[in-house]
C-alpha cells in the first residue's frame, strides 16, 4: 500500500506550530488571549510554580480580569488548557494512526515495518510541532502528586486514554489482517509499541524539550519498531505467559 511522505503530511490534522493557539470558539478575545499565555507559563514554569500574575501579564490583563473569566484561578484555567491542548494533539494523532494504519487498507506484510516506521516517524513531528503541549505533559507527569484529581483526569479523557483506544484497535486489525499476533492483548501490544517509540524518545528529549539529532532519532525510532515485531509479528514465539 503507497503512503504519502511524512514531509508531505496533511497539515489540517497537526495542532502546528508549538500549540499555543487557543481555541475561541463563541468566546472573546480577552479569554483567549488569557489561555494563550496561560499556556505558555505554564508549558514554560509547570503547574506548581506558575503564577496567576505571571499568566496575567502575559496576556495584558489584570489579575481581576483574569478572575472574571477564570473565577476557578489557575486549577480552572489549567485544566482548562490541557483539555484543550490534549483534545488538538489528540485528533493529530488519530489523523495519523488512520493515515498510516489504515484498518480498511491494511498494509502488505512485506510493508508493515514500513508503515509502523512512518507512523512512529509522524509521530515524531508532531512531537516537535506541539513542543508548548509536551512540555505541559511532562509537568503533568513530574507533578502529579500536586495536580488536583479532577485535573489529571480530565487530561486523561482529554487525550491519552482515547488514543490508547485508538491504538488497540488498530492493533487488533493488523492481528485480524494476519499481521501480528498480539496474544489476546491488542491494549497491551499497543502500549509497548509506544513505550518503544513515542515514549522512550520523549524521555529521551524531556518531552520534546531538548530534541535529539535527526540521526539518532531514527535509529532509536527504527530500533524500537524492530523490536516491536520481533516480539508481535504473526509467526513469531509466543511469550510465556501466552503459552499453555
Amino acid at each position: 500500500m503507497s503512503r504519502a511522505a511524512t514531509g508531505d503530511m496533511d497539515r489540517a490534522a497537526r495542532p502546528g506550530g508549538s500549540g499555543r493557539r487557543a481555541r475561541t470558539g463563541g468566546r472573546g478575545d480577552k479569554p483567549a488571549a488569557i489561555e494563550r499565555a496561560a499556556c505558555e507559563v505554564f508549558a514554560r514554569d509547570g503547574y506548581t510554580r506558575a503564577g496567576i500574575d505571571a499568566i496575567a501579564a502575559a496576556a495584558g490583563a489584570s489579575t481581576r480580569t483574569l478572575y472574571n473569566h477564570f473565577p476557578g484561578g489557575k486549577e480552572e484555567l489549567f485544566r482548562t488548557v490541557v483539555q484543550w491542548s490534549a483534545g488538538r494533539v489528540r485528533e493529530a494523532q488519530l489523523a495519523l494512526l488512520a493515515r498510516y494504519l489504515d484498518p480498511e487498507r491494511p498494509p502488505r506484510a512485506a510493508d508493515l515495518e514500513r508503515d509502523l516506521l512512518a507512523l512512529a516517524r509522524a509521530c515524531a513531528g508532531l512531537m516537535a510541532e506541539s513542543r508548548d503541549h509536551f512540555a505541559l505533559v511532562g509537568h503533568i507527569h513530574a507533578e502529579a502528586g500536586h495536580l488536583p484529581d479532577e485535573v489529571f483526569e480530565a487530561w486523561q479523557e482529554a487525550g491519552p486514554r482515547a488514543v490508547a483506544r485508538g491504538y488497540a484497535a488498530a492493533m487488533a486489525a493488523l492481528e485480524e489482517a494476519g499481521l501480528l499476533d498480539t496474544h489476546g492483548d491488542p491494549a497491551r501490544a499497543a502500549a509497548h509499541f509506544a513505550a518503544l517509540t513515542s515514549t522512550d524518545l520523549a524521555q529521551r528529549t524531556s518531552w520534546g524539550v531538548r530534541p535529539l539529532p535527526q540521526a539518532e532519532t531514527e535509529r532509536l525510532l527504527a530500533s524500537g519498531v524492530a523490536a516491536f515485531l520481533r516480539a508481535y509479528a504473526a509467526g513469531g514465539p509466543r511469550p510465556e505467559s501466552a503459552r499453555g
